[in-house]
């Protein structure tokens, strides 16, 4: 596995944690201190803040997760992927979006930019 796709898997554990302290967990071992998550909805920096928006997010969704779809793409520090957020009881996806995001050289996550391809009620 390549440090992009090690950055991307991990990215996705946290979004898909099961309880507020594996978040807490998965966020401090897919992002740096400092780094910073941006979308269209909000924005949140540090791992504090990330994990917060992570849970609010599974708080509206209760019963999604987040799937990577297709294959990520990267060079340098950067990657982007898409995915899509598909409920586990009938395979239903009301979201889907891409992100990139830039690694530091320890290969954890410093930014991501989160785009909304897909949203409910929009």
């Amino acid at each position: 596995m390549t440090m992009h796709e090690d950055a991307v898997a991990r990215y996705f554990t946290a979004w898909n944690a099961a309880t507020p302290e594996d978040v807490t967990k998965a966020v401090a071992s897919a992002f740096t201190e400092d780094g910073t998550y941006t979308d269209p909805l909000g924005d949140a920096k540090g791992h504090d803040g990330i994990a917060a928006a992570i849970t609010g997010a599974q708080e509206r969704f209760p019963g999604f997760t987040f799937e990577l779809t297709g294959t990520p793409d990267a060079h340098h520090d950067l990657v982007r992927f898409t995915w899509d957020l598909v409920s586990t009881a009938d395979g239903s996806s009301p979201a889907a979006g891409f992100d990139v995001i830039t690694l530091a050289d320890d290969g954890r996550i410093t930014t991501v930019a989160g785009f909304l391809d897909r949203l409910p009620g929009a």
